[in-house]
C-alpha cells in the first residue's frame, strides 16, 4: 500500500513537539503513539508496529511527547517519562491537533502506548472519550493511570509478555478494575520489550486486528 509521511511540527501549550504522520491511501482510522521510558518517535518497536499498522489501512502519528531540551534533562534524571500528567497531556493536545488537521479530521482515533506511555495513552483516552475509539498497550503500565482507568470508554487491548511477570500481574489488575471491554494478550515465551523472534510481529498482528475492528465500526458509526 502506498503511504505519505509527513515532519510535522505540533503546537501543545508552550512547546512545540515533533512528530510523523504517515497517511496510506483511503486511511480508515488513526493512531497515536504514545511513547515511555525515555523512547522517542524513533523507536524501532513502535515503527514496526506502525508499519504494520499502514498497511492495514490505519495513518499513524509517532511524536516526540518531550521536547529536545526535556529528553535531555530525563536522560539524566529519568524523572519526566514517569510524569503521567504530562505525557497525557501532550497527547491530549496532539488529539486535538489531529482532530483540526485536515488529513486527519475525519478520522477516527486510537492510541498505542507502550511502557509507561500506556498508563499516559489511558489517562487521554479518558480526557477525550468521544475522539479516542480504541486503545493498545504493549508492555504497558496501565495501573499509572489510576483513577482514570475507571473513566475509560474506549476499548482496550493490553498486551504483555509472558516472562514480564510483575507487569502482567499490573495489567491484570487494571483490567478488572476497567469498566469498558479491557482484553489481556499474552504472548509466549516474550520480556518486556518483545526482543525474542517472533514477539514483536505478534504484538504489530494483534494490535492492527484491534484498532481495523474498533476505528472501522467507528467509522461507520461516528457517533455513540
Amino acid at each position: 500500500m502506498t503511504t505519505w509521511t509527513t515532519e510535522e511540527r505540533i503546537d501543545v501549550g508552550p512547546v512545540r513537539l515533533d512528530a510523523d504522520l504517515t497517511l496510506p491511501e483511503h486511511p480508515v482510522g488513526a493512531v497515536l503513539f504514545a511513547h515511555g521510558s525515555g523512547s522517542s518517535r524513533h523507536s524501532p518497536r513502535n515503527q514496526a508496529v506502525a508499519r504494520e499498522l499502514n498497511r492495514r489501512g490505519l495513518a499513524t502519528v509517532l511524536a516526540d511527547l518531550l521536547t529536545a531540551e526535556e529528553e535531555a534533562r530525563d536522560t539524566r534524571t529519568g524523572d519526566l517519562r514517569f510524569d503521567i500528567g504530562l505525557l497525557a497531556d501532550r497527547l491530549v493536545g496532539i488529539v486535538d491537533w489531529m482532530r483540526q488537521n485536515p488529513s486527519t479530521a475525519a478520522l477516527p482515533i486510537g492510541l498505542f502506548g507502550a511502557s509507561t506511555g500506556g498508563g499516559a495513552a489511558l489517562v487521554a483516552a479518558a480526557a477525550r472519550p468521544f475522539a479516542v475509539r480504541a486503545v493498545v498497550s504493549r508492555g504497558g503500565r496501565p495501573d499509572l493511570a489510576g483513577p482514570a482507568l475507571l473513566e475509560v470508554r474506549a476499548p482496550a487491548m493490553l498486551i504483555v509478555g509472558e516472562n514480564d511477570p510483575r507487569v502482567l500481574e499490573l495489567n491484570e489488575q487494571a483490567r478488572n478494575t476497567m469498566r469498558i471491554r479491557a482484553e489481556l494478550r499474552i504472548i509466549p515465551d516474550a520480556t518486556h520489550l518483545f526482543e525474542e523472534p517472533g514477539a514483536l510481529d505478534q504484538v504489530a498482528e494483534e494490535a492492527g486486528g484491534w484498532f481495523s475492528m474498533h476505528l472501522a465500526a467507528a467509522m461507520r458509526d461516528p457517533v455513540r
